[in-house]
């Protein structure tokens, strides 16, 4: 959701119409309903009646993303996505995670069996990682709970150090026990990586519910509403469409620490043409521009440096360094931005009227379908905000606060200043 920008001008012509009133063909009612209606009857149904072989499993791949972003079910997709979870053997391990990834999004609890069997006989660390998700979803025992931890640090002793395996162990140990968080005020001081412009945003480790993102100058200074003087804030979703962890491909948005490295305006029709935040995640760029230190020649990545960028009291806090490991773990192009994908796929979801990503943080944007113009960006006040705070080079900072079952609200934040 990174690539594939427009040119400088196309960039510099957007933050100019950040106050002004954009217009998106894509959402009027007509391309919106055109759209529904192409990705049911072609990329759901025509590419689920192909009989699933080699040649066809990209066609059902196809068929799994729009089910994901739809949320899409009918009686025939269930009989295929059925069929085809009985049938995994001979598939490709891509395959078996795109599987595992919509059963995880689409179908809770109901193939815990095959998912069991599917975990028991992979060697591959981020399909066994899903499948133990799937399975962790079911309100599982303490027995089942043991066979998943022994077989991760088994495959941790042939395979040691990869982060995956790592993220999982930690996730099965810690399994329904309450993080010990520590203080967040920590973030918030005025000395807290003094000269960066910061932006915080506070999220539940229940993503299904949004968060809230504020952002702070380099003087140390948070900027304030300009309509009400109170700390500006907006709610901010960390929820991918498949909601699995964010140390997983297409998942949540990690835990921890980006480096943020400018404005962009994205041509995905599912984003818009709101300027976006450009985030990279440690392994993603190297050291010395994430840390912003050309005295560092290592080109081999220490999590030591890292951790100096957390307060003290949370450098022992292990789920802070997500970022540090999904991005050891390959994922790449988590980004912060608005979005044109029609609300209304989402309205019955806590997370509605922000629809869910493939991992970036996603902030509330309304389109009107009769014009093609926006009538609420919570993405431009959030640009506007870090203009005034002077940019966007600096840090983004994901913090999971506590897991209350409810949206993060400013008066969740205020007392942590």
């Amino acid at each position: 959701m990174k690539k594939g920008l427009f040119i400088f001008l196309a960039i510099f012509s957007s933050l100019a119409a950040v106050a002004q009133n954009l217009y998106f063909k894509d959402i009027l009612k007509p391309n919106r309903d055109a759209l529904y209606r192409n990705l049911v009857q072609n990329s759901i149904n025509k590419n689920l009646s192909l009989p699933l072989t080699d040649s066809s499993e990209n066609n059902w791949q196809d068929a799994f993303n729009a089910l994901e972003l739809l949320k899409y079910k009918s009686p025939l997709v269930n009989s295929h996505i059925t069929k085809a979870m009985n049938d995994l053997t001979n598939r490709s391990i891509d395959f078996k995670r795109a599987i595992i990834e919509l059963i995880y999004s689409n179908y809770p609890k109901i193939f815990k069996h095959q998912a069991y069997n599917l975990f028991a006989q992979s060697t591959d660390a981020k399909l066994l990682a899903m499948c133990a998700n799937y399975i962790l979803q079911c309100h599982v025992s303490a027995d089942t709970i043991h066979t998943l931890l022994q077989k991760t640090r088994q495959q941790l002793q042939q395979d040691t150090g990869n982060p995956i395996l790592e993220q999982l162990q930690y996730q099965l140990v810690h399994y329904a026990k309450p993080d010990a968080i520590p203080d967040v005020k920590s973030f918030l001081q005025k000395n807290y990586l003094p000269g960066q412009v910061l932006l915080i945003s506070f999220q539940r480790k229940n993503r299904n519910y949004p968060g809230l993102v504020i952002v702070r100058d380099g003087n140390g200074n948070f900027v304030k509403d300009d309509s009400t003087n109170l700390l500006f804030a907006v709610p901010q979703l960390a929820r991918s469409m498949s909601n699995m962890p964010g140390y997983i491909s297409n998942g949540n948005t990690p835990e921890g620490i980006f480096k943020m490295d400018g404005f962009d305006v994205s041509r995905s029709s599912f984003i818009g043409p709101t300027p976006n935040i450009q985030l990279s995640m440690p392994f993603e760029t190297n050291e010395k521009h994430f840390f912003n230190n050309d005295a560092i020649t290592d080109t081999s990545w220490n999590i030591n440096l890292y951790k100096k960028l957390l307060p003290k009291n949370w450098q022992d806090y292990f789920p802070i360094y997500q970022t540090y490991y999904a991005g050891k773990a390959g994922r790449t192009e988590i980004i912060a931005h608005g979005t044109t994908i029609n609300p209304e796929y989402y309205r019955t979801q806590p997370y509605y009227p922000i629809p869910p990503t493939q991992g970036c943080l996603s902030t509330t944007e309304i389109w009107n379908e009769n014009t093609g113009h926006q009538t609420r960006s919570d993405q431009r006040a959030l640009i506007n905000a870090m203009l005034k705070a002077g940019g966007s080079h600096g840090y983004t900072i994901v913090i999971n606060i506590n897991d209350e079952q409810r949206p993060v609200l400013l008066a969740d934040v205020l007392p942590y200043f």
